[in-house]
């Protein structure tokens, strides 16, 4: 019995996740953004655990900044379309944010901004309601971007998603992965994994 016991509480956290999409992406359209590989990294436990992953660069999807004028002319344009509708079709979403100036950078806001709009006939916050949001950071600096994601928390839950608590903020990133983009720390490589079980 206690074998038993043991295979479903090891099984368990796999086949929940096996149920859900997520979407994963990094607030950077920088090459070789420590950002684009810490959320990499997010997105191959998910994948261990058996999630669909989405795995995407804002840099293949450019927005115009958010202009309510262009918006009644024209409609929502097309690349911010199809991220608010890879965000509605996700049951969870993966965010890893540079900080710049203390403050998360623009693309990701004018990104969050577009996804934000509501279509005709959509309920209040319709892309982002009771989405599960993991958020991560990475920075050269000392607090690997902590306050960055103040920010964003604030502004997800405005979205009304349902941002979760555990995050990770990995500090001297210009020093924090190896060759093959993982990290180097155990213990930080511990949190992420305890930062995307909470998809569980």
């Amino acid at each position: 019995m206690k074998r038993l016991f043991l295979f479903f509480c090891l099984i368990a956290p796999l086949a929940a996740m096996a149920q859900q999409k997520v979407l994963c992406f990094a607030g950077s359209t920088r090459a070789h953004s420590y950002n684009k590989k810490l959320v990499c990294e997010a997105a191959k436990i998910a994948v261990e655990r058996g999630a669909k992953v989405t795995l995407i660069d804002l840099k293949d999807h450019p927005m115009p900044f958010y202009d309510a004028d262009l918006e009644q002319r024209e409609g929502m344009p097309p690349n911010a379309k199809r991220f608010r509708d890879m965000i509605m079709t996700s049951d969870a979403v993966i965010i890893s944010s540079p900080q710049y100036n203390d403050s998360i950078p623009a693309v990701l806001k004018n990104a969050l901004d577009w996804a934000s709009r509501n279509e005709r006939g959509e309920e209040s916050d319709a892309a982002f309601k009771g989405k599960k949001i993991v958020m991560l950071s990475a920075s050269p600096g000392k607090k690997g971007g902590a306050k960055a994601l103040i920010h964003l928390r604030a502004i997800l839950k405005e979205c009304g998603g349902d941002v979760l608590e555990k995050q990770v903020s990995v500090p001297s990133a210009d020093h924090a992965f190896d060759e093959t983009g993982s990290l180097k720390d155990p213990i930080l490589r511990l949190q992420l994994e305890q930062a995307v079980d909470q998809l569980n």
